[in-house]
This record gives structure tokens, sequence and C-alpha cells, in this order.
């Protein structure tokens, strides 16, 4: 590896288990931490959309990492949204929701770049 190249490895470890972390907060947030109804709320469901594109990104398919980074967006914009209309502790998961989602949005784009996806189409 040249000097100021990335690993795609690492790019896509930090994919995976910012997405595996990511469906863990949503079943924990709506089931136990902090549901909108006690008992749990059909808010869970949420985490269905994060299930599709887990095993291409477990794979390393370049195909799932675009379209999810398009994805996750949905969940940074809920993330944003609760923290900030939210309070107490639903409104501290909802930092995290968004902190994990911009983080994966931030290695699928370096997993693309780093092997070597320069054109968007390849």
């Amino acid at each position: 590896m040249t000097p100021g190249t990335r690993s795609p490895r690492a790019a896509s470890l930090a994919a995976s288990a910012c997405l595996i972390a990511l469906i863990l907060l949503g079943l924990a947030w709506e089931l136990r931490l902090a549901p909108l109804r006690p008992g749990g709320s059909w808010l869970v469901l949420k985490v269905l959309p994060l299930l599709l594109p887990l095993f291409g990104i477990l794979r390393g398919k370049r195909y799932t990492y675009r379209w999810s980074a398009l994805l996750i967006w949905l969940y940074v914009a809920e993330g944003a949204t609760r923290a900030w209309s939210d309070s107490g502790t639903s409104a501290q998961l909802a930092v995290v929701e968004l902190v994990l989602a911009l983080g994966f949005f931030a290695a699928a784009v370096a997993y693309l770049r780093a092997s070597g996806d320069r054109s968007g189409l390849g």
C-alpha cells in the first residue's frame, strides 16, 4: 500500500460495526430503553430496512455500499430530528443514532474510494 491510500478492509469493518450497532440500538431503543409506549412500540420496525444491506455489507459488495450510503440518510434525518425534538434518554439515543449513521456513511464512502470506485459506476 502506498502512502496516502486507505485500507478497504478497515473501512469495511467500520461500516459493518456501525450498521450492526445501529440495528442493535434501534431494537434496544424501541423495545426497552425509551419506547414510545411502555413495553415497546411498533416503531421498532424501523430497523427492518437496515437488515436489507447487512449481508452485502458484511461480504463487501460494492453495489450494496453504494445504495446503503443513500438509505442511511433516513436514519441521519431521524436522529437529528429526534435529538432536537425529544428529551431525556430518547434524545441521547438519537444523538448516538446520528453518530452511528454518519459513521456508516463515512465508512461506506471510504470503502468505495479505497476499493477503486472512481467513476461511481463500477
